[in-house]
């Protein structure tokens, strides 16, 4: 049996200014962008170099979801963005405006610094020991 972690839903208060972020800044890759309706549409965003764990991007629409942007995960960092070349992306992202909380750390898994989306959303940028 295969199996593969296809998209976890991160909310969020714009559909467009989500896209622009994660697209124009991240550099992902927008999978899809299909219109359901009723102002809801079905937006995948996956980083560069990967063929699975997307983001469905999701834009609030009542009181409950608008109140948990920036905060799905109890304050806790809870996205992790792996890279091949942690110096390379770490200084691209921070040249483009993204905000670290901290300094790259050297831990035995590996090099980490976390960051946060536009939108609150607390990240790790990492890159794995081999």
């Amino acid at each position: 049996m295969r199996q593969n972690l296809h998209a976890v839903t991160l909310v969020v208060p714009d559909y467009d200014a989500a896209i622009n972020f994660y697209t124009g800044v991240l550099n992902f890759n927008l999978s899809q962008d299909i219109d359901l309706g009723s102002g809801k549409r079905w937006v995948l965003v996956t980083p560069p170099g990967s063929c699975s764990g997307s983001l469905l991007l999701a834009q609030a629409d009542d009181d409950l979801q608008f109140a948990s942007i920036g905060n799905q995960t109890g304050g806790r960092v809870g996205f992790f963005l792996e890279t091949d070349n942690f110096e390379r992306d770490y200084k691209a992202m921070r040249s483009l405006g993204v905000t670290f909380e901290e300094q790259p750390r050297y831990e035995p898994y590996g090099t980490v610094a976390v960051w946060k989306d536009p939108f609150g959303n607390r990240w790790d940028l990492i890159e794995f020991n081999d």
